[in-house]
């Protein structure tokens, strides 16, 4: 037999190769919606919308508290298994989204609570918040903060179904994809929600966040697979802080808000919060756990409403409760004639 006699560089490439493969394959992963890095683009610098989406950078997620690295935006982001409430993986734990006025971020966990950010400047700030310290933004800084203490709630607007006289939020979710989108009108969120389960029901669920160039306001949409009762959203209750509520004069639409010192940055702090929503939509409003809650009525079309934050430390923002209350019923008027705010 003929032996064959080959070069020693080609026999350590063959080596080399062969190694290389089965180190591949040991190594576990990401679903292909966090590889999809390569359209993101940082937002132009008179940009009036963005929003955004941002993972720790690396081949492999584990729940790890945060400890320094990188970040990299993603356009689309499929939540890993056993991600859950300050795992450290999400730049400020879940998708972003923010105009000159106001910003918002959900919390991309069980929680599914909307956050706000408060902002002293008309720029965009998101790209820059919690790079270098996670914890950064819940303190004061030249652009602003994280404002609003969630806790237990649905912050402002979140949404989960209220059941048992307690909301369930997100605990048991077959699977979680985000995304994010930014135009020149407006940006916006997407996240699908796969076989949420609670109580003995199970949906899918798709919910849309759009923010435009003017306004305090984001419109959020939510689409169920199938109808269930209890489907609800609502507003963080302070001690203290009453209720406030408002219709249109053809009844149509209406709003619930609170006001006053309900932040994170000191007890003379002033915020304003609102969702105005559509009344046909709505079964009734109630009093839950740790929210004022909008309960919305059974279907399978899609339901829309506006979350509306206005911070008194915002530039040119709205310095009293006075002022809060004529701009909500100024968005009430023009809902009543437009049908929308976008």
């Amino acid at each position: 037999m003929k032996r064959i006699i080959l070069p020693a560089f080609l026999v350590l490439a063959l080596i080399f190769a062969g190694c290389k493969e089965k180190k591949e394959e040991s190594i576990p992963t990401q679903p292909k919606e966090n590889q999809n890095t390569n359209t993101w683009q940082k937002p132009d610098k008179n940009a009036k919308t963005y929003a955004e989406l941002s993972i720790r950078k690396g081949d492999d997620w584990k729940p790890e508290k945060f400890g320094g690295g990188e970040f990299i935006n993603v356009d689309s982001l499929q939540l890993p298994e056993g991600h859950s409430d300050h795992a450290y993986y999400i730049r400020y734990e879940g998708p972003g989204w923010e105009n000159s006025q106001v910003g918002f971020r959900l919390y991309l966990d069980w929680r599914n609570a909307i956050d706000i950010w408060g902002k002293k400047t008309d720029t965009i700030v998101l790209p820059y918040v919690g790079q270098k310290n996670y914890e950064d933004y819940h303190h004061d800084a030249a652009w602003g903060q994280d404002i609003l203490k969630a806790g237990q709630s649905l912050g402002l607007g979140g949404y989960g179904r209220y059941i048992n006289d307690s909301v369930a939020h997100f605990r048991n979710v077959g699977k979680t994809v985000a995304s994010v989108e930014n135009n020149a009108e407006s940006s916006s969120v997407f996240i699908d929600y796969d076989d949420w389960k609670t109580g003995e029901d199970s949906i899918d669920l798709g919910a849309t966040f759009s923010i435009y160039p003017k306004g305090r306001f984001s419109k959020i949409s939510l689409k169920p697979s199938a109808e269930i009762k209890g489907l609800t959203t609502g507003i963080v209750k302070f001690e203290d802080i009453p209720l406030i509520t408002n219709e249109s004069k053809d009844g149509e639409w209406g709003y619930i808000a609170t006001y006053g010192r309900q932040t994170l940055v000191n007890d003379k702090d002033r915020l304003g919060m609102a969702i105005l929503y559509k009344t046909s939509e709505i079964q009734n409003i109630k009093e839950g756990p740790y929210d004022h809650l909008l309960i919305f009525k059974p279907t399978t079309n899609k339901i829309s409403y506006y979350i509306l934050a206005a911070w008194q430390q915002e530039k040119n923002g709205l310095s009293n409760k006075e002022e809060f209350i004529n701009s909500l019923d100024d968005h009430l008027k023009t809902l009543q004639e437009k049908g929308e705010l976008n």
